[in-house]
């Protein structure tokens, strides 16, 4: 059993939520919102990444929106703090030891597509893994053979489209494109990214993404817009212009999680 297992039931007083939030960059505020609330820091969690990016507070937050369960994870190790891309599974492989059934993962993220401007949330609804990188190298079990052909659950993404239309939350859709980090992307790579098909591109989530499906979770994926590619305009761009950003668009997100979870459907 994943050690976190025990220690992540015992902190939960009884809670069994089916549904949990991995919060990117800057998005740590969201984990305020839940209430009837307990906090369990990662330090106190085996496996659990210790990380060193400003904006990721580091605590499961477990509680209630809406009254309805919810699980926030408030903030994650990023494969270039570490160069391993499977930095996250014993984490994942926790949720799962728990009973999470949805796993919805957040990042801040660089839009290369002009109609998404800074501010937006997008839904993913594919990603592109650019990085060469994969969370499941080293897995010595035929089960490393993911079907990835839809990663990002068809119903899930209903679930959030509905929840944004009826908070009234303009809501993005595209797909997402992993580079490893940590410098940002070069204008030529920004300019590879539209070619291949990218609407924003961050350093996060695509081994998440995996690690949850590997263990057989459904994966929804968020991105908050903080910032144009390299290129696409004249400001220079950098890590305190995504934590001044990331909470705009975590207002809007807040707002879409809160409808989605209070209608019952998570």
């Amino acid at each position: 059993m994943n050690p976190a297992v025990e220690t992540l039931v015992k902190g939960l007083e009884g809670r069994s939520p089916r549904t949990a939030m991995i919060l990117g960059s800057g998005l740590g505020d969201l984990a305020d919102t839940v209430q009837d609330a307990v906090s369990i820091p990662y330090e106190d969690l085996p496996g659990f990444p210790a990380g060193n990016v400003t904006g990721h507070s580091r605590r499961v937050v477990a509680g209630t929106i809406a009254e309805k369960p919810i699980m926030m994870l408030s903030g994650r190790v990023h494969y270039y703090e570490q160069g391993d891309a499977a930095a996250m599974r014993p984490v994942i492989e926790a949720l799962s030891g728990i009973g999470i059934e949805n796993l919805v993962l957040t990042n801040a993220a660089g839009s290369v597509d002009t109609a998404i401007e800074p501010g937006s949330v997008m839904q993913i609804t594919d990603h592109i893994n650019w990085s060469g990188m994969n969370p499941l190298m080293g897995e010595e079990t035929d089960a490393r053979f993911v079907d990835l052909s839809e990663v990002y659950d068809r119903e899930l993404r209903s679930v959030f489209r509905q929840a944004a239309d009826t908070a009234s939350i303009p809501m993005a859709e595209g797909i997402y494109m992993w580079f490893s980090g940590p410098t940002f992307e070069t204008p030529a790579e920004i300019r590879l990214s539209q070619t291949l098909g990218a609407n924003a591109v961050g350093m996060s989530t695509v081994p998440e993404a995996i690690l949850a499906r590997f263990y057989g979770l459904r994966v929804a994926g968020f991105s908050v817009v903080t910032n144009m590619g390299a290129g696409m305009h004249s400001t220079t761009l950098s890590h305190d212009e995504t934590k001044q950003m990331a909470p705009i668009g975590g207002e809007k997100l807040a707002k879409i999680l809160t409808q989605a979870v209070s209608s019952g459907a998570l």
